[in-house]
């Protein structure tokens, strides 16, 4: 009788053990907490100075909801990368007014003090840069193309520039300037704040002028006046035809 006794309550024991079966839905769920916590925590703190335990607790779930999700910590981390990145070129290229984004929007974005100052954020390449070459290579794989879609990025939004050098070079030298500058903006900001704003005003003029930026300014101001003066013109004529 006490052995059954002993076996019922072992079996009921087991069986609330049994963890519940996760839908599709929620399974996906999880899934994008946990990679929107991870890419803010990275950029925050670093690849290295956060552990799957903080995450798990930002996202609001167990290690083993993240296991279930992720191999490895390093595979949460290059997907966490890619979504960041994914975001970030989102809001860098986006209609502005109604009208695309051109080289200055996307300088005025990039080497702004607000992207500087959040970190959480920001460009998870100019956040984590010091450390990538020391992580695995899918993480280095999802920063590798990132890089490449910046770089296309200010390459199709080159102008005329005095800068003798192929269409190429000028946009990867641009986007290494941006990424690496902001980077070391960052790094002066606590102890000499007067610097890290330097830095960056050194940059949005150097990295315009190598994308032609001026030319462009000149073009859009250009059409701009051509525009007054044909509504100008038509104002007129209409005037004349009313009289």
């Amino acid at each position: 009788m006490m052995a059954s006794t002993i076996f019922v309550v072992k079996s009921i024991r087991c069986e609330r053990e049994i963890p519940l079966k996760v839908t599709k839905e929620k399974a996906a769920e999880n899934r994008a907490a946990l990679v929107q916590a991870a890419g803010r925590l990275f950029r925050e703190r670093g690849i290295d100075g956060v552990g799957v335990a903080e995450i798990s607790k930002k996202a609001g779930l167990t290690h083993g909801a993240l296991y279930a999700q992720f191999p490895s910590k390093e595979a949460l981390a290059a997907e966490a990368f890619a979504a960041a990145f994914k975001h970030g070129f989102e809001q860098m290229t986006a209609d502005r007014d109604g009208r695309p984004a051109t080289l200055t929007d996307h300088l005025d974005y990039y080497l702004s003090f607000d992207h500087r100052d959040n970190l959480a954020t920001s460009c998870a390449m100019s956040a984590c840069v010091s450390e990538v070459a020391r992580q695995d290579k899918v993480i280095c794989d999802r920063v590798t193309e990132a890089f490449e879609q910046l770089v296309a990025v200010m390459e199709r939004g080159l102008g005329a520039s005095p800068v003798k050098a192929e269409n190429r070079q000028r946009a990867l030298a641009m986007a290494a300037a941006m990424v690496g500058g902001l980077a070391a903006s960052r790094a002066v900001a606590k102890s000499d704040p007067k610097l890290s704003n330097e830095i960056l005003r050194a940059l949005r003029r150097i990295v315009g002028e190598v994308g032609g930026e001026a030319g462009q300014v000149d073009g859009a101001r250009r059409r701009a006046r051509a525009t007054r003066k044909r509504a100008r013109g038509l104002r007129a004529a209409v005037r004349t035809q009313l009289r």
